[in-house]
């Protein structure tokens, strides 16, 4: 992850949590953000019409519950889209549910990038760890992931 964020010239400030943070409001209340202020990293598993599963990452506000069916009526090319289980998940990004960081997976995956971040200065994604975060902001989770800003609630 942090060779993939010095490519783009980010040096992130990394914070280490004394327990492990897997959901946005466990990450909130460790760091003293809301939980929209987290950049929750969860996979999907996004199906075309020929049947072909891809991975696709959806980088969420932790205040939101991502609407599955309004995302792939948005993305060209899907048919529908599911949830990913925890083998799915490892196998696309190299790290573990809970710790699924925005950047640093093994292949390049299809990213959306909830609108509703951009309301926050910053805000805080996994670092590649369930104890570790980072600090970032809207406009660099684009960048960095080359996502899709889309209303994912």
């Amino acid at each position: 992850m942090l060779a993939t964020l010095a490519v783009h010239s980010v040096e992130p400030e990394l914070l280490s949590l004394p327990d492990a943070v897997r959901t946005a409001a466990a990450a909130a209340a460790a760091i003293g953000v809301t939980p929209a202020e987290i950049a929750n990293s969860l996979i999907f598993r996004a199906h075309d019409e020929q049947g072909t599963i891809t991975p696709l990452l959806v980088l969420t506000s932790g205040a939101h519950q991502v609407d599955l069916v309004k995302i792939a009526d948005l993305l060209d090319g899907v048919d529908h889209v599911d949830r990913a289980d925890a083998d799915f998940v490892r196998a696309a990004t190299g790290f573990a549910i809970g710790g699924v960081a925005p950047v640093g997976h093994p292949e390049p995956i299809r990213t959306i990038v909830d609108v509703s971040l951009s309301r926050y200065r910053h805000v805080w994604a996994a670092a590649g760890h369930s104890h570790t975060v980072y600090r970032t902001t809207y406009e660099e989770l684009l960048r960095v992931t080359a996502g899709h800003a889309i209303e994912v609630a």
